[in-house]
C-alpha cells in the first residue's frame, strides 16, 4: 500500500510502528514471569503424583525439584530483559514477585514437607514418625513465610544495606534471596535423585536445612547478587566459552553440581557474617589496647 495516496504522513507510520514493537517488548518480560508460574505449578502436580503413584514417588519428586531449579533462570531472565529493553513496569515487579511466591515459596515447602517427611517407614516408632512429620509441617510453614517476607521486605526496601557492608560500591542481596533457598530445597532433592527420606536421623538433618534456609532469607547478611555481571555488553570470546563449559558441566552433571553450587552459595553468607563479626571484634579489641595505652601515665626514670 502506498503511504502517499493514502495520505498517510510517513511520521506517524513510523511512531506506530515502534509503538506496536514497544508494546511487543514490554510482553516479552512477562513470558519469562509466566513460564516461571508454570514451572512452579508443574512442580506441585509431581509431588501430588508422587502420593498417588506408589513405586514412582522418586521419579515424580525428581521432576518437581528439576522444575524448580530450571525455573531459577528464568526468573533472573525477566528483570535482566525488562531492564535491558527498558520496559520495566509496576505490573511486571508484582507479577515477579506472585511469581516467585508459588515457584519458589508453595511448590519447595511442598517439595519439602513430602519429600523429607511423608514416605518415613511405618517401622520407625510411631510417636516418633507422628512429631516429625508435625515439625516437618511446621518448619516448612516457617519457610514458606520466611521466604514470602523476603519478597516483601524487598519490595518496600528502597537501598538496603546489610548488616556485615562489603565492598564500597557493590550491590549485595540483603538476605539470601528466595530463588537461592528455593535452590538448595530442590538441589537437595535431586541429588538423591528424588528418592524419599526413609530414616529418622535423615529427617532430623531435613529439619535443620529446611529451618536453615528460612531463617537466611529473613536475616539481613549480605548475599553476593551478581548484578556487576553485565551481558548487554559485548562480551569476549574467552568469557562465552567459560560460560558454555560451566553450562556443559551443570547440565552434565546436574546432581553433584547444583548442590555443591547452591551449598556454597549458602555458605558464603554464613562466612561473610562471621569474618565481619571477627574483624568488628579484633578492631575492637585493638581500638581498646590503644586506648588503654593512652590511658596509662608515661614512665620514667626518677632521679
Amino acid at each position: 500500500m502506498n503511504w502517499q495516496a493514502a495520505g498517510l504522513d510517513p511520521a506517524e507510520l513510523r511512531a506506530a510502528r515502534r509503538a506496536r514493537i514497544q508494546r511487543g517488548m514490554f510482553v516479552l518480560p512477562s513470558l519469562f514471569t509466566a513460564c516461571s508460574i508454570g514451572l512452579g505449578f508443574y512442580a506441585i502436580t509431581e509431588v501430588f503424583n508422587a502420593i498417588a503413584y506408589q513405586g514412582l514417588e522418586a521419579h515424580h519428586l525428581n521432576m518437581a525439584a528439576i522444575a524448580i531449579l530450571i525455573a531459577i533462570p528464568f526468573d533472573g531472565l525477566d528483570g535482566r530483559i525488562a531492564r535491558m529493553t527498558n520496559t520495566t513496569s509496576d505490573f511486571g515487579r508484582e507479577l515477579d514477585s506472585l511469581a516467585d511466591a508459588i515457584t519458589f515459596g508453595v511448590a519447595p515447602a511442598i517439595l519439602a514437607l513430602f519429600w523429607g517427611f511423608h514416605f518415613l517407614p511405618i517401622t520407625i516408632d510411631p510417636q516418633l514418625h507422628l512429631h516429625l512429620v508435625q515439625a516437618g509441617a511446621f518448619i516448612c510453614f516457617l519457610y514458606l513465610m520466611g521466604g514470602v517476607s523476603r519478597l516483601a521486605r524487598f519490595n518496600i526496601s528502597k537501598d538496603p544495606q546489610p548488616r556485615n557492608p562489603g565492598r564500597p560500591g557493590k550491590k549485595y542481596f540483603v538476605g539470601m534471596p528466595i530463588p537461592a533457598g528455593a535452590g538448595l530445597l530442590a538441589s537437595t532433592v535431586h541429588f538423591f535423585k528424588g528418592y524419599p527420606v526413609e530414616t529418622w536421623w535423615v529427617a532430623l538433618a531435613w529439619l535443620v536445612i529446611v529451618g536453615l534456609a528460612g531463617f537466611l532469607m529473613v536475616n539481613t547478611w549480605r548475599f553476593w547478587s551478581g548484578k556487576e555481571i553485565n551481558f548487554s555488553k559485548r562480551q569476549p570470546f574467552q568469557l562465552l566459552l567459560l560460560i558454555a563449559i560451566v553450562l556443559y558441566v551443570v547440565v552434565k552433571f546436574s546432581q553433584v553440581t547444583l548442590f555443591g553450587i547452591s551449598l556454597v552459595y549458602m555458605f558464603s553468607g554464613i562466612w561473610a557474617r562471621a569474618a565481619y563479626s571477627w574483624s568488628r571484634r579484633r578492631r575492637r579489641g585493638a581500638a581498646a589496647q590503644q586506648e588503654a595505652a593512652a590511658a596509662e601515665p608515661p614512665t620514667g626514670e626518677q632521679n
